[in-house]
Protein backbone atom coordinates (compact mmCIF):
# COMPACT_ATOMS: atom_id res chain seq x y z
CA UNK A 1 0.00 0.00 0.00
CA UNK A 2 1.19 3.81 -0.91
CA UNK A 3 0.16 6.97 -0.44
CA UNK A 4 -2.98 8.62 -2.47
CA UNK A 5 -1.53 11.03 -5.04
CA UNK A 6 -3.17 14.17 -5.98
CA UNK A 7 -2.92 16.17 -9.11
CA UNK A 8 -1.64 20.17 -8.45
CA UNK A 9 -1.84 22.64 -11.61
CA UNK A 10 0.48 22.72 -14.06
CA UNK A 11 2.61 19.75 -12.64
CA UNK A 12 2.47 16.78 -14.60
CA UNK A 13 3.54 14.80 -11.53
CA UNK A 14 0.82 13.60 -8.96
CA UNK A 15 1.82 14.61 -5.33
CA UNK A 16 1.51 12.33 -2.62
CA UNK A 17 -1.01 13.33 0.20
CA UNK A 18 1.48 13.35 2.75
CA UNK A 19 4.63 15.77 1.96
CA UNK A 20 7.82 15.60 4.20
CA UNK A 21 8.74 19.57 5.50
CA UNK A 22 12.77 20.51 5.70
CA UNK A 23 12.62 23.35 8.00
CA UNK A 24 14.37 21.40 10.43
CA UNK A 25 17.14 20.19 8.01
CA UNK A 26 18.63 23.51 7.81
CA UNK A 27 17.58 25.80 11.39
CA UNK A 28 17.42 25.11 14.57
CA UNK A 29 17.69 28.84 15.85
CA UNK A 30 14.41 30.97 16.45
CA UNK A 31 11.51 27.76 15.51
CA UNK A 32 9.13 26.35 18.39
CA UNK A 33 10.71 23.19 18.87
CA UNK A 34 13.09 21.95 21.86
CA UNK A 35 16.59 22.48 20.84
CA UNK A 36 18.01 19.63 18.66
CA UNK A 37 21.07 19.20 16.91
CA UNK A 38 20.72 19.53 12.71
CA UNK A 39 20.93 16.13 11.34
CA UNK A 40 23.22 14.00 9.48
CA UNK A 41 23.32 13.16 5.65
CA UNK A 42 22.71 9.38 6.86
CA UNK A 43 19.53 10.40 8.76
CA UNK A 44 18.43 12.77 5.48
CA UNK A 45 19.25 9.49 3.56
CA UNK A 46 16.92 7.12 5.69
CA UNK A 47 13.87 9.82 6.20
CA UNK A 48 14.45 9.27 1.79
CA UNK A 49 14.47 5.98 1.95
CA UNK A 50 11.04 5.93 4.12
CA UNK A 51 9.42 8.26 1.86
CA UNK A 52 10.10 6.33 -1.44
CA UNK A 53 8.59 3.23 -0.44
CA UNK A 54 5.93 4.69 0.94
CA UNK A 55 5.21 6.84 -2.11
CA UNK A 56 5.94 9.84 -0.70
CA UNK A 57 7.12 11.98 -3.43
CA UNK A 58 6.55 15.61 -2.03
CA UNK A 59 9.70 18.15 -0.46
CA UNK A 60 8.51 21.30 1.22
CA UNK A 61 11.65 23.86 1.85
CA UNK A 62 12.53 27.06 1.40
CA UNK A 63 15.08 29.98 2.10
CA UNK A 64 13.77 30.70 5.60
CA UNK A 65 14.55 27.33 6.56
CA UNK A 66 18.30 27.81 7.06
CA UNK A 67 20.53 26.13 4.79
CA UNK A 68 17.33 23.58 4.00
CA UNK A 69 17.61 24.12 0.20
CA UNK A 70 21.16 23.27 -0.31
CA UNK A 71 20.80 20.09 1.53
CA UNK A 72 17.86 19.19 -0.25
CA UNK A 73 19.81 20.07 -3.66
CA UNK A 74 22.67 18.21 -2.20
CA UNK A 75 21.35 14.85 -0.99
CA UNK A 76 18.61 14.66 -4.18
CA UNK A 77 21.95 14.84 -6.37
CA UNK A 78 23.74 11.86 -3.86
CA UNK A 79 20.76 9.76 -4.68
CA UNK A 80 21.27 9.74 -8.04
CA UNK A 81 18.16 12.38 -9.68
CA UNK A 82 15.03 13.34 -8.25
CA UNK A 83 12.01 11.31 -7.46
CA UNK A 84 10.19 14.16 -5.98
CA UNK A 85 8.68 16.97 -6.50
CA UNK A 86 10.11 19.84 -4.53
CA UNK A 87 8.30 22.82 -3.31
CA UNK A 88 10.32 25.99 -2.18
CA UNK A 89 9.14 29.65 -1.54
CA UNK A 90 9.85 32.86 -1.97
CA UNK A 91 9.80 35.99 0.25
CA UNK A 92 11.16 35.44 3.59
CA UNK A 93 14.59 34.68 4.64
CA UNK A 94 16.83 33.66 7.38
CA UNK A 95 20.08 35.12 8.06
CA UNK A 96 22.09 35.27 11.44
CA UNK A 97 19.26 34.46 13.25
CA UNK A 98 16.82 37.03 11.95
CA UNK A 99 14.03 36.25 9.55
CA UNK A 100 13.02 39.41 7.31
CA UNK A 101 10.81 39.90 4.34
CA UNK A 102 11.28 41.35 0.80
CA UNK A 103 8.77 41.01 -1.86
CA UNK A 104 9.70 43.00 -4.53
CA UNK A 105 10.76 41.99 -7.90
CA UNK A 106 13.97 42.13 -7.93
CA UNK A 107 14.42 40.14 -4.48
CA UNK A 108 11.83 37.56 -6.04
CA UNK A 109 13.91 37.09 -9.35
CA UNK A 110 16.98 36.79 -7.03
CA UNK A 111 15.26 33.98 -4.38
CA UNK A 112 14.42 32.12 -7.64
CA UNK A 113 17.59 32.17 -9.10
CA UNK A 114 19.04 31.43 -6.15
CA UNK A 115 16.95 28.19 -4.86
CA UNK A 116 17.44 26.83 -8.65
CA UNK A 117 21.25 26.65 -8.13
CA UNK A 118 20.49 25.24 -4.32
CA UNK A 119 18.16 22.67 -5.92
CA UNK A 120 20.79 22.14 -8.74
CA UNK A 121 17.31 21.98 -11.21
CA UNK A 122 16.86 24.03 -14.31
CA UNK A 123 13.33 24.90 -12.96
CA UNK A 124 11.32 24.67 -9.78
CA UNK A 125 8.27 22.49 -9.59
CA UNK A 126 6.46 24.83 -7.27
CA UNK A 127 7.20 27.96 -5.59
CA UNK A 128 4.71 29.45 -2.59
CA UNK A 129 5.01 32.98 -1.58
CA UNK A 130 6.23 32.84 1.95
CA UNK A 131 3.58 35.43 3.39
CA UNK A 132 4.29 37.61 6.33
CA UNK A 133 1.41 38.31 8.50
CA UNK A 134 0.00 41.21 6.08
CA UNK A 135 -0.58 38.47 3.05
CA UNK A 136 -3.35 40.00 1.62
CA UNK A 137 -1.30 43.55 0.94
CA UNK A 138 1.80 41.33 -0.15
CA UNK A 139 -0.53 39.98 -2.55
CA UNK A 140 -2.35 43.23 -3.68
CA UNK A 141 0.47 45.86 -3.07
CA UNK A 142 3.48 43.76 -4.27
CA UNK A 143 5.14 42.73 -7.58
CA UNK A 144 5.72 39.15 -6.44
CA UNK A 145 2.89 37.16 -8.50
CA UNK A 146 3.72 39.37 -11.76
CA UNK A 147 7.38 38.80 -11.20
CA UNK A 148 6.69 34.59 -10.45
CA UNK A 149 4.24 34.71 -13.69
CA UNK A 150 7.23 36.23 -15.74
CA UNK A 151 9.55 33.49 -14.16
CA UNK A 152 7.08 31.20 -15.23
CA UNK A 153 6.70 32.31 -18.89
CA UNK A 154 10.38 32.11 -19.22
CA UNK A 155 10.07 28.14 -18.15
CA UNK A 156 12.01 28.75 -15.08
CA UNK A 157 8.93 27.36 -12.68
CA UNK A 158 5.64 25.45 -13.16
CA UNK A 159 3.49 26.13 -10.53
CA UNK A 160 2.94 29.15 -8.44
CA UNK A 161 1.30 29.29 -4.90
CA UNK A 162 0.72 31.20 -1.84
CA UNK A 163 1.34 29.88 2.29
CA UNK A 164 -0.94 32.65 3.68
CA UNK A 165 -1.03 33.59 7.76
CA UNK A 166 -4.83 35.05 7.52
CA UNK A 167 -8.49 33.52 6.25
CA UNK A 168 -8.85 36.58 4.04
CA UNK A 169 -5.23 35.90 2.37
CA UNK A 170 -6.29 32.50 1.62
CA UNK A 171 -9.68 33.35 0.21
CA UNK A 172 -7.64 36.10 -2.36
CA UNK A 173 -5.22 34.00 -3.02
CA UNK A 174 -7.19 31.21 -4.39
CA UNK A 175 -8.26 33.79 -7.09
CA UNK A 176 -4.68 34.12 -8.42
CA UNK A 177 -2.52 31.36 -7.90
CA UNK A 178 -2.57 27.55 -8.70
CA UNK A 179 -2.11 26.34 -5.03
CA UNK A 180 -2.67 27.62 -1.33
CA UNK A 181 -1.36 26.71 1.90
CA UNK A 182 -3.37 27.13 5.09
CA UNK A 183 -2.87 26.12 8.86
CA UNK A 184 -5.40 23.47 9.45
CA UNK A 185 -5.37 20.67 12.29
CA UNK A 186 -7.93 19.34 13.95
CA UNK A 187 -8.36 22.29 16.72
CA UNK A 188 -8.26 24.82 14.19
CA UNK A 189 -10.44 25.18 11.02
CA UNK A 190 -10.77 28.65 11.03
CA UNK A 191 -9.22 28.41 7.03
CA UNK A 192 -11.66 25.73 6.28
CA UNK A 193 -13.75 28.30 3.49
CA UNK A 194 -10.33 28.51 1.82
CA UNK A 195 -9.97 24.86 1.26
CA UNK A 196 -13.48 25.08 0.46
CA UNK A 197 -13.27 27.74 -2.22
CA UNK A 198 -10.01 26.53 -3.24
CA UNK A 199 -11.93 22.75 -4.12
CA UNK A 200 -14.71 24.30 -6.10
CA UNK A 201 -12.16 26.17 -8.32
CA UNK A 202 -9.72 23.63 -8.98
CA UNK A 203 -6.87 24.88 -7.18
CA UNK A 204 -4.81 23.09 -4.77
CA UNK A 205 -4.44 22.94 -0.97
CA UNK A 206 -1.32 22.29 1.31
CA UNK A 207 -2.30 22.00 4.89
CA UNK A 208 0.29 23.15 7.65
CA UNK A 209 1.00 22.56 11.14
CA UNK A 210 -1.50 19.78 10.74
CA UNK A 211 -0.05 18.30 13.48
CA UNK A 212 -0.51 20.63 16.14
CA UNK A 213 -3.70 19.77 18.24
CA UNK A 214 -3.59 22.80 20.46
CA UNK A 215 -2.98 22.56 24.82
CA UNK A 216 -6.37 20.79 25.30
CA UNK A 217 -5.37 17.65 23.55
CA UNK A 218 -1.75 18.04 24.16
CA UNK A 219 0.26 14.69 23.25
CA UNK A 220 -2.51 11.91 23.80
CA UNK A 221 -3.56 12.11 20.21
CA UNK A 222 -1.92 9.48 17.71
CA UNK A 223 -0.62 10.75 14.13
CA UNK A 224 -3.82 8.26 12.93
CA UNK A 225 -6.02 10.52 15.25
CA UNK A 226 -4.77 14.21 13.94
CA UNK A 227 -3.96 13.34 9.96
CA UNK A 228 -6.85 11.01 9.41
CA UNK A 229 -9.82 13.24 9.49
CA UNK A 230 -7.31 16.11 7.74
CA UNK A 231 -7.17 13.25 4.86
CA UNK A 232 -10.73 12.98 5.06
CA UNK A 233 -11.26 17.21 4.21
CA UNK A 234 -13.07 17.71 0.73
CA UNK A 235 -10.09 19.46 -1.04
CA UNK A 236 -6.73 18.69 0.76
CA UNK A 237 -4.29 17.94 -1.52
CA UNK A 238 -1.38 17.26 0.41
CA UNK A 239 -0.57 17.41 4.43
CA UNK A 240 3.26 18.79 4.95
CA UNK A 241 4.61 17.22 8.12
CA UNK A 242 7.82 18.20 9.59
CA UNK A 243 10.31 15.73 10.96
CA UNK A 244 13.72 14.44 11.28
CA UNK A 245 12.77 11.55 12.97
CA UNK A 246 13.17 8.66 11.08
CA UNK A 247 10.21 7.06 13.50
CA UNK A 248 8.07 9.77 13.54
CA UNK A 249 7.77 9.63 9.64
CA UNK A 250 6.68 6.18 9.87
CA UNK A 251 3.99 6.40 11.90
CA UNK A 252 3.18 10.11 9.72
CA UNK A 253 3.07 7.93 6.59
CA UNK A 254 1.21 5.22 7.77
CA UNK A 255 -1.75 7.35 9.39
CA UNK A 256 -1.43 8.46 5.56
CA UNK A 257 -2.06 5.32 4.47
Amino acid sequence: MSLTRHPLPHLETLVSCIGLGTVKWGRNQQVKYPAFELPTDATLHALLDLAEAAGLNLLDTAPAYGIAEERVGQILQQRGGSAFVVMTKTGETFIDGESSYDFTAQATRSSVMRSLKRLNRDHLDLVMVHCSADDVSVLRDTPVLETLERLRHEGLLRSIGVSTMTVEGGLLATDLVDAVMVPFNIGYQAHLPVIEKAQLVGKGVLLKRALYSGPAQGSALTPQEMLGPLLATAGVTSIIVGTINPEHLRDNLEAGM
